[in-house]
């Protein structure tokens, strides 16, 4: 019996019997359990970001490594906080197995290569200045196991993420957050509780370091790239609500076409708010 807790079976049995109202109903009250396991881990997280934020404030990158679910959700929190608070694309990367061209294809077999993600870290000319984050629900993923490693043997700060105690992973990484999300409503289906416990804490790491680094004001995304109707009008009723001078909507959306982002545009025309 594999002694990983995300292989343990299923609460649940009989799965197939059940009606969409069992079946939907199990799945919220595991997924609920998932916020009280993040709040234990908390302290961690926060080193973690902690971690990170300096790296970047030092002019560092972020990489995270991830495959499967883990993996994607990795690559989108980059996408993600790139059109939210217009970070530069290199400041948070991915290292995806046969890299982020390869999101779509479900070959998993490209997880058992040892090389691949150093090799990804080392065509971006990693150095010591950046951080490297592994994220895995079993803390044995080949692929990122591997990468960390080769990172600490170059002097390369390392962390991860990873929802089974004692997990090899853990072992290669300097900080560690363990979110122990136990057994899966389908067993062993970890895109489910344990990709869920992942995209919680990106989201945590990637608000947080953009909120640390002035990319939000207040408590509005005045950085966001302008890429349709709806964002365009947001920045708009955003610059309005800031500056309650203007009040020409016409003339407010010119100017944020024309700066590209609310924060960009009080820059321009040297506005402030206290």
């Amino acid at each position: 019996m594999d002694s990983r807790i995300t292989e343990q079976p299923s609460h649940y049995n009989h799965l197939e019997r059940m009606s969409v109202g069992e079946i939907i109903t199990a799945i919220n009250h595991e997924s609920a359990t998932v916020a009280g396991v993040i709040q234990q881990e908390l302290p961690q997280i926060e080193t973690l970001i902690t971690a990170i934020e300096r790296k970047l404030r030092n002019g560092g990158r972020l990489f995270y490594c991830g495959c499967g679910t883990g993996g994607r959700l990795c690559v989108l929190d980059t996408i993600e906080v790139q059109n939210t608070y217009m970070s530069p694309p290199e400041m948070i990367q991915a290292i995806f197995p046969g890299g982020i061209n390869d999101i779509t294809n479900t070959r998993e077999s490209k997880e058992d290569n040892l090389e691949d993600g150093w090799q990804q870290l080392q065509a971006k000319q990693i150095s010591k200045n950046d951080i490297v984050v592994g994220f895995s629900a079993s803390g044995t993923t080949p692929f990122v196991l591997s990468t960390l490693r080769h990172c600490q043997k170059a002097g390369i700060t390392t962390a991860s993420v990873v929802n089974n105690p004692n997990a090899p992973i853990s072992q290669a990484s300097d900080i560690k957050v363990v979110l122990v999300t136990g057994p899966e409503f389908v067993t062993g289906s970890t895109r489910m509780k344990g990709g869920t416990s992942q995209k919680m804490v990106l989201d945590m790491i990637s608000t947080s370091v953009m909120i640390r680094l002035g990319r939000v004001s207040g408590n509005r995304m005045v950085n966001a790239k302008i890429i349709n109707h709806k964002l365009l009008d947001r920045a708009v009723r955003t610059f309005m609500e800031r500056h309650p001078s203007f009040q020409d909507y016409n003339k407010v959306e010119t100017l944020i076409k024309e700066h590209g982002s609310v924060a960009l545009t009080e820059s321009a025309l040297g506005l402030s708010v206290k």
